[in-house]
């Protein structure tokens, strides 16, 4: 069978686990369409552009291979799905792995002799064999206008603590060097079930955030490894994982979505809308863990947004000094409230506002990797070619931050955690030599 996976990384995950389970069923994977008795598309459905692009893979994988099964974000849309592509096998919604596995058995039924085909206690990776994405929680409780994830996946469901730090050991025993923890919401992990602690190597462990991130630090720290913490909420006790990263239990890194700066907006959008405390916070963190990177997320364009409101984004930008920033133009999803708000943007000031937010934070960006010019820093090595290497520092999570470029380096073996010497940069990217 053949697997394409698109969207985010909870996708990602979903994905492993569905192949985990077919392999264990007996069941090979194929590396092209040809080779597939069956071909999974595992979808995204937050954005148009994303329905689109899944569709596309859809039609794709119906043209090169015929018997095609549909899961994931977009399998809500299943009459969509049908509408446009009457021959698909079978349509399942997000995270239903009963079921998307069901329908695997019944297009391509199980191969003789299952029990002989071995599958790794850690499962089947799409991702590198040094890295691995760890999902903690399924769906939220938020009801931002913008998002229809709530609608595509659920209410907060959070995992068993013991089942987390299982599969994190399992992980960092098959090679893995760093743990990216991911949910919709990872400080509210464990809010669902916070009266169930869980036996864990002798101790009790409360399904809390701060408790989770303490032990995976342990796990992952054993073999010299790194645990990353992204789509942060900060809420008031995410004070607490600070220390942690100060003790170096933690990556001194958190991806936190705040969206917007103006008050205005953040109402509009349904979100919290403490700015001022948020910079409160932020300096606070700094004078605890003065390496801690942060990484954003913000929409330009939200409707209703002013000059005004914008302009109050680009001045908080820059009293927050975020280490890296992402930019979306607000796109309107089907089912998502702020469909129907007032105020839309023309699209030619949202290109207008982005790209000023992007020369905004390009700027604050490369002045803040100038200032590592000099200094030594860790970094893992994500791919050796030739005499040179491409790795990342703790500030840096794969495919989405920047990349450590270096020299002299053909020595090194990808998963490698190395001291390197920062030798130049630019506006996203560092440059440097390992230390002999």
């Amino acid at each position: 069978m053949g697997m394409v996976s698109l969207g985010c990384p909870k996708n990602l995950v979903d994905s492993e686990r569905i192949l985990t389970k077919l392999r264990s069923d007996g069941y090979a994977m194929s590396a092209d369409y040809a080779g597939a008795d069956v071909v999974l598309v595992n979808t995204c459905g937050f954005l148009d552009s994303a329905k689109e692009e899944s569709l596309e893979a859809i039609g794709e994988a119906i043209a090169e291979n015929g018997r095609v099964i549909v899961t994931g974000c977009m399998g809500k849309e299943a009459e969509v799905i049908r509408a446009r592509f009457p021959n698909v096998l079978a349509v399942t919604g997000a995270h239903q792995y009963e079921e998307v596995v069901g329908a695997v058995h019944d297009a391509a039924p199980m191969p003789p002799n299952a029990f002989l085909n071995l599958v790794p206690d850690s499962g089947l990776k799409l991702t590198p064999r040094h890295y691995s994405y760890l999902k903690i929680s399924e769906g939220c409780n938020h009801r931002c206008a913008f998002c229809i994830i709530p609608a595509l996946r659920g209410d907060l469901v959070s995992r068993r603590p013991d089942a987390i730090l299982r599969e994190a050991e399992k992980l960092i025993e098959a090679g893995t060097r760093e743990l990216l923890v991911i949910s919709q919401d990872t400080s509210a992990y464990g809010v669902d079930i916070r009266k169930e602690p869980r036996m864990w190597k002798g101790q009790e462990v409360v399904p809390h955030m701060t408790d989770l991130a303490r032990e995976l630090g342990k796990i992952a720290g054993q073999a010299g490894g790194w645990v990353r913490l992204h789509y942060v909420y900060p809420y008031p006790h995410v004070d607490q994982v600070i220390p942690l990263m100060a003790e170096g239990l933690v990556l001194p890194y958190l991806d936190i979505p705040f969206q917007h700066a103006s008050p205005s907006v953040l109402r509009t959008m349904r979100r919290p809308a403490n700015e001022a405390k948020v910079l409160e916070r932020l300096r606070g963190w700094r004078d605890i863990c003065p390496d801690i990177a942060i990484r954003s997320t913000f929409v330009v364009g939200f409707p209703g947004e002013t000059e005004d409101d914008f302009q109050y984004l680009l001045d908080w930008l820059d009293e927050a000094q975020l280490d890296r920033v992402g930019a979306f133009r607000f796109e309107p999803v089907e089912g998502a409230a702020a469909n129907d708000l007032p105020g839309a943007v023309p699209e030619a000031v949202k290109e207008e506002r982005y790209a000023r937010i992007m020369e905004k934070t390009a700027a604050i960006s490369a002045a803040k990797l100038q200032a590592k010019i000099g200094r030594t820093l860790d970094v893992i090595v994500d791919e050796v070619e030739g005499d040179g290497a491409n790795a990342r520092s703790q500030a840096d999570a794969p495919e989405i931050d920047g990349t450590v470029f270096l020299r002299d380096a053909g020595h090194l073996n990808q998963g490698d955690i190395v001291r390197v010497e920062i030798e130049d940069a630019d506006d996203h990217d560092l440059y440097g030599v390992p230390l002999a």
